[in-house]
């Protein structure tokens, strides 16, 4: 199945609506104030009274960076002071002290990841200071088992960082690319050299890394499909293990920063999809598995066996291979899953100090699911994960008869049936090889939350 895709221009022009990523079910457009600190910390200390307790993925934001990237919408703080580090990390070892009080010792991290803003904006002191100090306080795997993962800018880091990265026990590193052409570059304000990004990922190779991925945008203001794809043979030479290649959504309401981008230098609609439809003709060809909507991997890589063993997972990282784990998120708007609950951290540093003082979690908003919500957050992980729902595995799991609970939602299937995007039969659903790069189109009739009204203002659109 894996290999499989139709790409049908006439589908998706009717289907390219705005609609969620599905990171998480509910999103977290539902997550609501009244769930706070309180709510969050029954929910962690009950999570240690299962029978077999879940392992741990711990997510550390560091925010800062140098420069900013006009197209950027992540949660950054921009600085050349390097001293502001300083402050911030010791609220956030005082954070992984305080979450660390909420699980049993016992329980491994198989999962860690910093993300950012810029991981590697702070020193290599700081950098071995924050690992120890989360090695004091959580279980971290010793073997080199573990998904140890940072994300890297290739202008704020060199061979001599990579060689201590390694040392401290990641072994997986994502690199920040989103286009080589020079002049997309310039209309973004990133200019990063091929052989930056290069020395970066010779680097990581030679330290054993176990996995290189590297980070695409299409869409971005004096991209053509032309100029893509010379940026794509060149990453392809480089010979990632992963490529993530993301829509560009340009958001300028939502995202100040973005007012920067001159919205007559993006391209059309017709150019995008063409990009598009290259992209995924240009890396199948190289050997690169389709694992759904914006990532590809090497057929060996974990997450295509994952995909191909039924055991791929999604999360607010994107697609992942550790379902089982309980995230514990840390550091200004990092987003925890715990139990059958979100939380998100506060987002403004003044108030997250604040909260840090007074000795309790900095949880700003947050979600407890019920069980409609678990049923659906299983079905929307199946069909957007592995492309097909089997009906009796779900009424075995819910008690629920599946024809009836979601009459409603099979008719507006049907529609997409006609169309062409999946089968329904007896047994489930199968989405067709021209209903994959549609999944979100299809999980969308399963969400119960999801106001079409809202969703153009508040989700990118499916390509």
């Amino acid at each position: 199945m894996a290999a499989e895709l139709i790409f049908d221009k006439d589908l998706i022009s009717r289907y390219d609506k705005a609609g969620p990523r599905y990171t998480s079910y509910p999103t977290a457009v539902q997550f609501h104030e009244e769930f706070g600190y309180q709510s969050y910390s029954e929910n962690a200390l009950r999570t240690n009274e299962n029978p077999v307790p879940h392992p741990l993925s711990l997510y550390f934001h560091l925010p800062f960076c140098s420069t900013v990237c006009y197209y950027c919408a992540c949660n950054k703080i921009i600085t050349n002071n390097r001293k502001h580090a300083a402050p911030y990390l010791k609220l956030l070892h005082q954070e992984i002290e305080l979450q660390a009080a909420f699980f049993d010792k016992d329980r491994v991290v198989n999962q860690l990841h910093w993300g950012g803003g810029t991981p590697t904006f702070i020193s290599t002191e700081q950098m071995t200071d924050l690992m120890a100090f989360t090695r004091s306080h959580f279980s971290l795997a010793d073997d080199d088992e573990g998904e140890y993962s940072i994300e890297l800018d290739p202008r704020e880091c060199n061979a001599e960082t990579i060689s201590l990265l390694r040392s401290l026990g990641f072994n997986r590193v994502s690199l920040g690319v989103q286009d080589f052409n020079p002049e997309v570059q310039k209309s973004v304000n990133r200019i990063q050299t091929e052989e930056e990004t290069f020395e970066i990922i010779e680097a990581s190779r030679r330290e054993g890394f176990k996995s290189v991925s590297l980070d695409l945008i299409y869409g971005l203001p004096k991209q053509s499909a032309g100029s893509f794809s010379r940026t794509l043979e060149k990453v392809i030479a480089m010979q990632p293990d992963r490529l993530s290649i993301f829509n560009y959504a340009h958001m300028p309401d939502r995202f100040k920063v973005q007012k920067q981008i001159k919205e007559t230098d993006l391209p059309d609609p017709a150019v995008k999809l063409e990009i598009f439809q290259n992209n995924i003709d240009t890396l199948i060809q190289a050997g690169y598995v389709y694992i759904g909507m914006d990532h590809f991997a090497r057929p060996d890589d974990e997450l295509a066996i994952a995909q191909a063993q039924g055991k791929l997972t999604r999360n607010f990282q994107g697609y992942s291979t550790h379902g089982d784990c309980d995230i514990v998120g840390m550091g200004i708007s990092a987003i925890s899953k715990i139990g059958d609950c979100y939380a998100q951290n506060i987002h403004a540093i003044p108030k997250y100090e604040s909260c840090i003082n007074s000795g309790t979690i900095p949880i700003c908003r947050g979600f407890k699911l019920d069980n409609d919500d678990l049923l659906r957050q299983y079905i929307i992980t199946q069909l957007i994960c592995h492309l097909s729902l089997n009906f009796s595995d779900v009424e075995e799991k819910y008690l629920v008869d599946f024809s009836e609970y979601f009459y409603n939602e099979l008719q507006a299937l049907k529609i997409m049936q006609d169309d062409g995007l999946l089968s329904i039969d007896v047994e489930g659903i199968t989405i067709s090889p021209a209903g994959r790069l549609l999944v979100r189109n299809i999980c969308m009739v399963f969400d119960k939350y999801l106001s079409h009204a809202k969703a153009s203002q508040v989700f990118s659109k499916a390509i």
